[in-house]
C-alpha cells in the first residue's frame, strides 16, 4: 500500500527523500520504497518519523486524519 500521506508530509516541510532517508540512516531507495508501499516500515523506523515530524504514527499510516500524538 502507498503511503501517500508520508509523501505528503515530506513535501510539506520541503524536504527530499536523500534528506530523510539520512536522518533515518538509509538510502535514499530504501526511503521511496516506503513511500512507494514496496517495502515494510520497520517499527523503529515508524517511531522516528514520528518524532521526526511530530505527528502521530496513526496518522502517518493513515489511519487517522488527526496529526496530533495521543500521550
Amino acid at each position: 500500500m502507498e503511503l501517500v500521506r508520508l509523501r505528503e508530509i515530506r513535501e510539506k516541510n520541503k524536504l527530499s527523500q536523500s534528506k530523510v532517508a539520512s536522518h533515518l540512516h538509509c538510502s535514499q531507495q530504501v526511503y521511496s520504497n516506503y513511500e512507494l508501499g514496496q517495502r515494510d516500515i520497520p517499527t523503529n523506523i515508524l517511531i522516528s518519523l514520528s518524532h521526526f515530524y511530530n505527528v502521530s504514527v496513526d496518522y502517518i499510516l493513515e489511519i487517522t486524519d488527526n496529526p496530533e500524538i495521543n500521550r
